[in-house]
């Protein structure tokens, strides 16, 4: 049975598609090469010879009105299906596109990689779908929002928000978003190698407030098998973007991902704040120099006194360096709270970020590498079941 449909006549789609799918995924693909899509149903499976397939991909040269008819007679007849629409439609079509029944827009453009990518998500998507109703019961819970915050620039946040970020997506593909808050200057975009059509600007809009299927529209997909909403390319977009929309945005993501890592601006500006409220887990992150520990001890002060302080804290300590003239018993005494992980000083880590490839996209052997690793690993439910345990054992004891 073919695992993917393609109604298209385009025989350049055609050949990408088949590629995506040789490379790693499992089924078939075939082909209705016509831009007059079937009336319903009954008449697709009549022309495929097979029960319903998981995906279907309405690919180029299908006229956008016809596309739209035939997703409206499948999301009424049958909405477990998965339905890719291929097409450069503006955004303002894309609110009528996903409530005709699209799952999932995909650029003509697009690669082999990303076109395997979305095609993963749209298998994950109708498997979620046919599960039975105790199962998708369980899985209904919020997933974490990981904040990585620190009060002075210039420590690596964003390189630990992107590495945590790709990490996770090894343990939960497509299953991690990667949010920008670090609005007038953010970097995710340059740190994952991504020229994004759409930013948290379009995220926020009412359109995308209101329906969580235009708001994934809006996210874009990284090759690595994890999502990204970067920062609005122009700064002064920051101003128009308020902390009551970032709460919305997070509580939106956090019910449809199982991970939201956020990267945010230096500082406690308001929508940090914002965003922090909403966080399960914050990654406090420090340089090994007495002005960037001073200023996270005072933050961290200041949280307290708010009382908005996640109980899951993570203090990172970030390019150490044994010849700084400090350890990390002097760090601990100076912020006045535990280091849990150290990220030594990297050459690898470094070059990692200048390509805009995580260096845990990549199979290196460096200590940096270890060391964010095990930061990773925090928030793998096994580590933190673990965890829970031991904290047991200890007050059982």
């Amino acid at each position: 049975m073919s695992r993917f449909v393609l109604l298209s006549p385009n025989a350049d789609f055609d050949q990408k598609l088949r590629a995506a799918v040789a490379n790693g995924l499992r089924g078939t693909v075939q082909t209705i090469a016509s831009d007059i899509l079937p009336a319903g149903p009954a008449e697709l499976f009549g022309l495929l010879n097979q029960e319903q397939p998981e995906v279907l991909i309405i690919g180029p040269d299908v006229p956008y009105e016809e596309a739209l008819r035939f997703a409206k007679v499948f999301d009424v007849q049958l909405p477990g299906l998965s339905l890719v629409l291929v097409s450069d439609i503006e955004s303002a079509a894309l609110l009528n596109a996903m409530r005709a029944g699209i799952r999932d827009i995909l650029s003509p453009q697009a690669d082999a990689a990303e076109i395997r990518v979305l095609l993963e998500r749209a298998c994950q998507s109708f498997a979620t779908r046919h599960r039975g109703p105790e199962t998708q019961q369980a899985e209904n819970g919020n997933g974490l929002v990981i904040g990585v915050f620190s009060p002075k620039g210039g420590v690596g946040k964003t390189t630990l928000a992107t590495n945590i970020a790709i990490g996770l997506g090894q343990i939960a593909p497509m299953s991690v978003v990667i949010v920008d808050l670090d609005l007038q200057f953010g970097d995710v975009a340059s740190g994952l190698y991504l020229n994004p059509q759409h930013t948290v600007t379009d995220a926020v809009t009412p359109a995308a407030a209101q329906d969580p299927l235009v708001l994934k529209a809006f996210l874009t997909v990284h090759p690595a098998g994890i999502y990204a909403l970067c920062a609005p390319p122009n700064p002064v977009d920051a101003d128009h973007i308020t902390p009551e929309q970032v709460s919305h945005l997070l509580e939106q993501l956090a019910q449809e991902f199982q991970y939201v890592v956020i990267d945010t601006a230096p500082g406690m500006p308001e929508i940090g704040l914002a965003a922090m409220e909403q966080c399960t887990d914050v990654v406090w992150v420090s340089a090994m120099d007495i002005p960037s520990l001073r200023g996270l001890r005072s933050g961290l002060e200041v949280l307290r006194q708010l009382d908005i302080m996640p109980e899951s804290r993570h203090v990172v300590l970030n390019m150490a360096d044994a010849k700084a003239g400090l350890n990390v018993r002097d760090v601990e005494s100076t912020i006045g709270a535990p280091v849990d992980v150290s990220v030594p000083r990297s050459r690898a880590v470094a070059l990692s970020t200048n390509r805009g490839i995580p260096v845990l996209q990549e199979s290196k052997k460096d200590p940096a590498v270890k060391s964010l690793r095990q930061l990773v690993e925090r928030f793998n439910p096994a580590w933190r079941t673990q965890t829970q345990r031991k904290l047991h054992r200890r007050v059982v004891i």
